[in-house]
């Protein structure tokens, strides 16, 4: 879901850009990658070509993609997520 968010919110923004109205902030942008909206912010930027000219944003998203690679593999390589540690 937070995916779909994602997508449409950056689709949105292109579409504010392109008619010069109020923008998303880019923090609220980048807060839906930092939710899990990788996937679909990133999709949705090669999409709509969209805010993948800004250097500075770039880093931000893929800063943020690198973190939660490496949050996915230290859980599942240390058995962070498995169901012995629940109990």
């Amino acid at each position: 879901m937070i995916n779909l968010i994602a997508f449409v919110s950056i689709g949105y923004d292109k579409f504010l850009a392109t008619n010069h109205k109020k923008r998303i902030p880019e923090r609220t942008l980048l807060s839906f990658v930092f939710l899990g909206g990788t996937f679909g912010s990133g999709i949705a930027m090669l999409l709509f070509r969209h805010k993948t000219a800004k250097k500075s944003y770039l880093w931000k998203f893929w800063l943020l993609a690198t973190l939660q690679i490496a949050l996915l593999y230290l859980c599942f390589n240390f058995g962070i997520l498995s169901d012995k540690t629940l109990i």
